[in-house]
C-alpha cells in the first residue's frame, strides 16, 4: 500500500534501537501501579521471524523468549502460550496482571477442533447494580472494580485439555523474572507461585497436579488470604466468589469471509462485531479497491459503525441474556444493514438494527451514556507449533490493586459493565462483563492459516479488520500487515465506563497521505491525524503449502516475535 516501504523502514529503525526505552520511571512503593520488567540478559530483539518448528509473537521480549524456550524443549503451542502469558504478567505488568483475564482460542491439531477457553471472571456476589447506583457509578480503578481473577484457571484449563507440560515447567520462566526482584511485589508473587508449584508436586498425575494448583489458589489458603485482604480494605471479592469460579470451555463463533473461516469468542466479548463487519464488507470486493485507499477506509469504517452499534445494544453474557446472535450474523440481516452504507457519505448517527423485528434500524435505540474513563491497554499472545497446534490469546488486567502480601494484582474489568436497569450488559452478581478482548483464528480448508491478537480496547476489532483485509484480500505477509498505517473511529459507546460516541470521528496515521485524508474529509468524516501505533497487533501466519510459520508484531507498538 502507499507509503508502505517508508513505514517498514521506520518500523525496522525503531526495532533496531534495541528496546532501550522499555521501562518507565516508577516509584518503588509496594502499592504503586505495576510496571513492566526491565529487560536483562539475552533478548529476542526482533519484531519478525519465521521457522518450521514453532513461533511466538507477543509483547515483552522476555515473555516471547519464555514461550520459545518451552517450544524448543518439546512443549506444544499451548504449553508455550501459557509460559508466555505467565511471563507477561511480569514483563507486561502495566498492561496485564496475574489476577486479570485472558480469552483464549485454541486449535487442537490432534482433535482438529477450535475451542474457546473463556478466561473472564464474573462480578462478585456483592457487586450488585444497587451497590453501584451512585453518582460515580462503577469505578474505573481500585478495589471495587475487580472481577474474580480468571487468568490462572484459564491457563490451567488450557494445559489440561490441550497441553503436555506441568505447571511448574511453564511457570519457571516467570519465576526467573520475578526472582530479579525489580519491584517489591515481585517477591510476594514469586512466593505465591512457588506455593502453587509445591501443591502440584504433591501428586504425580499431571491433570491432578493442575487441579491442585487451581484448588490452592481458588479454594485454598491463597483464596482465604485474598478474602481477608478484601474484607479489610472495602473490596467485594470473597472466598465464595473464588471457590465457585469456573472456566467455561465454549464453542467459538465463526463466519466465512472470502473462503476463510474467521473464528471468534462469543458475545461476552466484542468479537462477533468483527464478523458482522466482515459480512457487511464481503460483496464490496476490497481486493479490487486496493489502490483506492479512501474507498477501502470509508467502507471499512462505515461497516464498523453499524457492527458496533449492534454491539452496544445487544452484546452481553449469553448465560444471562438472550443475545440474538444467530440473526445478527445472518446473511439476510447483513443485506438489510448493508443498504445503510452510503459509498460517498459518512454516517453521523449511531444506527443499531432490529434483528428481532427484522428491520435494518431499531426504532428507539438506547441513548444513555456514562462518565467515561481511560483504557490503560492490554497485551497480546499468539503461538504456533510444527505439529499444527495454534493459540491466540488477548491477556489483560490493569488499574486494579495489589491483593495484600499475595503479590497478585487484580484488574478493573467491572468497569466494562454499566448499571442501567434493563440493559443486557448491566452489572449482576455472577455475570461476565462484555469485554473488548478479542483474539482471532483464521482457518483455510479446515487448517489454521492465521492467529491474531490486538491490544487497544475498543480499537481491537477495528485493527483486526484491517489486518484481515490486508492478509486475505491484499495477500500481504504478516510483517507487512502489522506495520502498515492504520485508522480508527470512536463512533460507538465506549467500553470503559461508557463514554459517549464521537459521531463521525476518524483518526488516521498521517502516512496515508494528504490526498487520502482530504478525500475522506470530503465524504464527511471528521478526520484527525493520529500518531502511530493505532492498536498493538501481532500475527502468526502458517503457509498452506510449506507449513512455514511467520511471526510478526508491530515494533512501534513494542511487540516482539521469534521462531525456529
Amino acid at each position: 500500500m502507499k507509503s508502505l516501504s517508508c513505514w517498514l523502514g521506520l518500523a525496522v529503525l525503531v526495532c533496531n534501537l534495541g528496546g532501550l526505552a522499555w521501562a518507565q520511571a516508577q516509584k518503588d512503593a509496594p502499592n504503586a501501579r505495576p510496571m513492566a520488567t526491565k529487560p536483562a540478559g539475552p533478548l529476542v530483539d526482533q519484531w519478525r521471524d519465521s521457522g518450521m518448528k514453532g513461533g511466538v509473537a507477543a509483547g515483552g521480549a522476555e515473555a516471547v523468549e519464555a514461550g520459545l524456550q518451552i517450544l524448543r524443549e518439546g512443549g506444544n503451542a499451548v504449553d508455550a502460550a501459557v509460559a508466555t502469558l505467565l511471563a507477561q504478567s511480569v514483563t507486561d505488568a502495566n498492561q496485564f496482571c496475574f489476577g486479570g483475564e485472558v480469552p483464549i482460542l485454541i486449535y487442537d491439531a490432534k482433535r482438529k477442533v477450535v475451542e474457546v477457553i473463556a478466561g473472564q471472571g464474573a462480578a462478585p456476589r456483592l457487586a450488585t447494580r444497587e451497590h453501584f447506583d451512585r453518582p460515580d457509578g462503577i469505578p474505573g480503578s481500585g478495589i471495587e472494580a475487580a472481577a474474580v481473577p480468571a487468568m490462572l484457571d484459564a491457563c490451567l484449563t488450557a494445559l489440561d485439555r490441550s497441553g503436555t507440560r506441568r505447571f511448574a515447567e511453564v511457570a519457571a520462566p516467570a519465576l526467573k523474572l520475578l526472582d530479579r526482584g525489580e519491584y517489591p511485589w515481585h517477591a510476594d508473587l514469586a512466593r505465591t507461585m512457588r506455593r502453587l508449584v509445591a501443591a502440584e508436586q504433591a501428586v504425580e498425575d499431571r491433570s491432578q497436579g493442575l487441579r491442585r494448583v487451581a484448588d490452592t489458589f481458588y479454594r485454598g489458603p491463597i483464596a482465604q488470604e485474598i478474602d481477608a485482604w478484601s474484607r479489610a480494605n472495602g473490596g467485594l471479592i470473597r472466598a465464595t466468589d473464588l471457590a465457585t469460579h469456573v472456566t467455561r470451555v465454549e464453542e467459538p463463533v465463526s463466519l466465512t469471509y472470502h473462503g476463510h473461516e474467521i473464528i471468534k469468542c462469543g458475545p461476552w466479548t466484542q468479537g462477533p462485531a468483527l464478523l458482522q463487519a466482515l459480512q457487511l464488507l464481503e460483496p464490496f470486493d476490497l481486493a479490487a479497491r486496493e489502490s483506492n485507499l479512501p474507498d477501502v477506509i470509508h467502507l471499512s469504517v462505515e461497516a464498523i459503525k453499524l457492527a458496533f452499534a449492534d454491539r452496544d445494544v445487544y452484546y452481553a453474557d449469553p448465560l444471562f441474556e438472550q443475545v440474538p446472535l444467530s440473526t445478527l450474523l445472518s446473511s439476510g440481516y447483513a443485506a438489510m444493514r448493508r443498504n445503510l452504507i452510503d459509498p460517498r457519505h459518512a454516517s453521523l448517527e449511531q444506527r443499531p438494527g432490529d434483528p428481532q423485528g427484522g428491520n435494518p434500524l431499531l426504532a428507539e435505540p438506547e441513548r444513555r451514556q456514562g462518565l467515561g474513563g481511560p483504557s490503560t491497554d492490554t497485551t497480546t499472545c499468539v503461538v504456533a507449533d510444527g505439529d499444527g497446534n495454534v493459540v491466540a490469546a488477548t491477556p489483560s488486567g490493569w488499574s486494579g490493586v495489589l491483593a495484600g502480601n499475595t503479590g497478585v494484582w487484580l484488574g478493573s474489568r467491572l468497569q466494562s459493565f454499566n448499571h442501567w436497569k434493563g440493559h443486557p450488559n448491566q452489572i449482576e452478581p455472577g455475570k461476565r462483563p462484555r469485554i473488548t478482548l478479542t483474539p482471532t483464528l483464521v482457518l483455510k480448508d479446515g487448517r489454521p492459516r492465521f492467529a491474531l491478537s490486538v491490544a487497544g480496547g475498543d480499537l481491537q476489532d477495528q485493527v483486526m479488520l484491517q489486518l484481515l483485509i490486508r492478509l486475505i484480500d491484499f495477500k500481504q505477509a504478516p510483517a507487512q500487515a502489522v506495520t502498515a498505517p492504520r485508522f480508527a473511529t470512536q463512533h460507538f459507546l465506549g467500553s470503559f465506563r461508557q463514554p459517549p460516541a464521537q459521531l463521525g470521528s476518524l483518526e488516521l496515521n498521517p502516512e496515508f497521505g494528504e490526498s487520502t485524508i482530504s478525500e475522506l474529509r470530503a465524504r464527511g468524516h471528521r478526520v484527525k491525524s493520529l500518531k502511530p501505533p493505532v492498536g498493538h497487533p501481532v500475527v502468526i501466519g502458517i503457509d498452506p503449502e510449506s507449513r512455514r510459520i511467520e511471526a510478526a508484531g508491530d515494533p512501534l507498538a513494542k511487540r516482539h516475535a521469534a521462531a525456529y
